[in-house]
């Protein structure tokens, strides 16, 4: 059985010089993380997001929400990572 091929992503980029090689928003320092907590986590609408951040356009945000849903045991990763300890301790329980 052929093994699925992941998508590519083409706004989202990774290199080492920003943000330490997390994935962001191509040619942004905005995190893929920073789009899952606004969208995903708070509920902030797409649409609100690219208000918001007018350098952002919609296409870029649902590229990166389509990457979290590929990664997202990583992106996941990256996100309890930037939570203090003691935000980390209180989920864990």
């Amino acid at each position: 059985m052929p093994r699925p091929t992941i998508p590519s992503h083409p706004y989202v980029s990774r290199r080492k010089s920003v943000c330490g090689g997390e994935p962001v928003i191509r040619g942004t320092r905005f995190p893929v993380r920073s789009v899952v907590e606004y969208v995903l986590r708070q509920g902030m609408a797409p649409e609100e997001m690219v208000r918001e951040w007018s350098h952002l356009s919609l296409a870029q945000v649902y590229d990166a929400l389509s990457y979290y849903h590929d990664h997202k045991g990583e992106v996941d990763a990256l996100i309890r990572r930037q939570q203090p300890a003691a935000v980390r301790r209180k989920l864990s329980v």
